[in-house]
């Protein structure tokens, strides 16, 4: 064999091998593993984990395919947070995704500095200090908030549409779920209560007992509607609390559309649709290489209110023509 026909083989052989190994480094590439970190119930999310996908796959990212989700679940206990965040960045997550309020997010910002967060918020994420600013978080966190806290004046203002003759309003809290803003969520509502001119009762629940207290005071003390606000550990208690509002014919407003669909009166809250939709797609461009820290906290620009008929119809309620021309949804 020729000198020049062995040097033709080499040369083949290294082009082989160079156009071989691009491939083998591909598959060995490990896939990215997203955490989803939840204060709620595997059986409550079901809704938000789909819009999440969904953004996921607008952003180029399948589930299986070419990104891997490990999930943790506090199922409403705020006791378990620090642990199951400190889990996750033991296992080298590419990125966490924390779902069910500000608790979460603050749990998983203190297990790590340097793991890309996306985060649901329900309040302002700088009085929480989650970020310091909403166009540029910095550091490795950014993600949506739902601004649920503000809400508050507009649903117990549609609240008193619905029941005019309504002197006392209840309201119900979950401490573990304001934190520190416990205080100012509290005078929050107190004053949206004085802007309609109502008294409002405001009474806290953080075990199943709370909540069944909390019920028997409304009703002793002559409330005659009833305002849950938002928590993770009353998403998980959704069940509870419909039927609670049922037996003691309490006109209920919801924080979430999801409650309303399960037998819930009436909700005025921003899309949960669009908010997981938009964290997927911020998943999917911090996998692409952009900075947590460089994208804005998205905020909801609309929401929803939604109307359940047949509820109302049990709890001998008419709803007012006004209301109804502006839900966004009536369920019949």
């Amino acid at each position: 064999m020729s000198i020049c026909l062995r040097r033709r083989e080499f040369i083949a052989a290294l082009a082989g091998a160079a156009a071989a190994w691009p491939l083998a480094v591909r598959a060995q590439k490990k896939m990215p593993v997203i955490g989803y970190f939840s204060a709620r119930l595997p059986s409550t999310d079901v809704p938000m984990l789909a819009a999440f996908r969904r953004g996921l796959n607008n952003a180029g990212y399948v589930e299986g395919k070419n990104v891997a989700i490990e999930f943790r679940w506090a199922e409403g206990r705020y006791d378990r947070l620090p642990a199951l965040a400190a889990d996750l960045v033991a296992r080298n997550v590419a990125i966490i995704v924390t779902s069910g309020g500000d608790a979460t997010a603050l749990a998983a910002k203190a297990a790590t500095s340097t793991v890309p967060i996306v985060f649901n918020a329900a309040g302002d994420p700088i009085e929480t200090g989650l970020v310091r600013s909403l166009a540029r978080p910095g550091g490795n966190l950014t993600g949506v908030s739902s601004i649920l806290s503000t809400l508050m004046p507009k649903q117990l203002g549609l609240l008193s549409d619905l029941v005019p003759k309504a002197a006392v309003i209840g309201a119900l809290v979950n401490p573990e779920s304001l934190g520190k803003m416990f205080a100012s969520g509290i005078a929050d509502i107190q004053r949206a209560g004085r802007s309609i001119r109502r008294q409002v009762l405001i009474l806290s629940a953080s075990t199943d007992a709370d909540i069944d207290m909390a019920f028997e005071s409304f009703v002793q003390q002559r409330a005659e509607a009833l305002l849950v606000t938002s928590g993770p550990f009353f998403v998980t208690r959704t069940d509870k609390l419909v039927a609670l509002a049922s037996r003691h014919a309490l006109p209920t407003m919801y924080f979430r559309r999801e409650l309303v669909d399960a037998g819930g009166l009436i909700s005025y809250a921003s899309s949960t649709f669009e908010m997981y939709n938009q964290m997927g797609v911020y998943v999917g461009r911090i996998l692409n290489g952009e900075n947590p820290g460089d994208l804005p906290v998205w905020q909801p620009t609309r929401f929803e209110l939604v109307i359940n008929l047949k509820t109302a119809k049990t709890l001998g309620l008419i709803i007012p023509p006004g209301v109804l021309a502006i839900a966004d949804e009536v369920i019949e």
